[in-house]
């Protein structure tokens, strides 16, 4: 009972900052293109995790290391075909349309009629949400499908490192790093000749946007791992277009149309559905 409320409301915090970072994203996207900036998340929250964690420097080598490469990269992939997304349709929409990839790896673990009825909900809700959007901007609709399969190769791939709590936090820590720089050639290439912004600020948005986007979801999503097991957590997932929605509408005035709140709202009866 206590695993049933704690991992939900630790995936409503997950969710809240994740999307208030997101928020900055949008902020910079005058200045930089969305790759930059999610390359700039990824990095700044290496930056933060490795001076919290201290990893060794054989931690970065050897299975360890290439596991957690691995789970680094594929975060980095997902959140540049996710900023691509949400520079192009709203932030609620884009994370609805996303979660196609947490329904796939939940699919997986799924036994009883109950949890598959949950799946049901929950993809007809991106249907009907994909469905009122697609005529607005359907290369936006393509990037937010894009980035649920990256989602749900994060799933996977962050299951295999969500070791003890200590053991997590390096690997995430190690995993960003190496995203960090395996990334950086591609953001060389689309980095703009001329900064419109304040070096200064850039950064301090860089860092913030690391620690609220990255650095706090990722790690609550290492605990939420450990406590309900992979498969519920892909359908805890569904929690996050709710939270998105709701930053989006209230810090980037996006409001979402009525076939989209419907959709919405399938997804939310979807979490309620499925038990762990």
């Amino acid at each position: 009972m206590r695993q049933r409320l704690t991992a939900p409301l630790l995936m409503v915090v997950s969710g809240t900052s994740m999307y208030l970072g997101a928020a900055i994203a949008v902020g910079l996207f005058d200045a930089f293109p969305p790759v930059a900036v999610a390359w700039m998340r990824v990095s700044a929250a290496a930056v933060i995790l490795l001076v919290l964690n201290r990893p060794r420097l054989r931690d970065f080598l050897g299975p360890v290391g290439r596991t957690a490469a691995v789970y680094g990269v594929v975060t980095m992939a997902m959140n540049m075909t996710f900023y691509e997304a949400i520079a192009r349709i709203p932030l609620g929409t884009a994370v609805a349309i996303e979660f196609l990839g947490p329904i796939a790896v939940a699919a997986c673990g799924s036994r009883t009629v109950r949890d598959w009825l949950a799946l049901l909900l929950a993809g007809t809700g991106v249907v009907v949400i994909s469905g009122a959007t697609w005529a607005t901007d359907s290369v936006g609709i393509v990037l937010a499908l894009a980035a649920g399969l990256l989602w749900a190769c994060y799933i996977v791939a962050g299951s295999r490192i969500a070791g003890d709590a200590a053991t997590s936090r390096v690997s995430t820590a190690i995993g960003f790093s190496w995203a960090a720089v395996i990334g950086l050639p591609l953001v060389v290439v689309v980095w703009p000749d001329t900064l419109t912004q304040h070096p200064a600020l850039t950064f301090g948005l860089a860092l913030g946007l690391g620690l609220l986007s990255a650095a706090v979801p990722y790690s609550i999503d290492q605990i939420v791992l450990r406590q309900a097991g992979r498969a519920y957590f892909a359908v805890l997932q569904a929690i996050l277009p709710v939270v998105a929605a709701v930053i989006g509408a209230i810090a980037l005035s996006q409001w979402l149309s009525t076939a989209e709140l419907v959709g919405m709202a399938l997804i939310v009866v979807a979490v309620a559905l499925r038990r762990p």
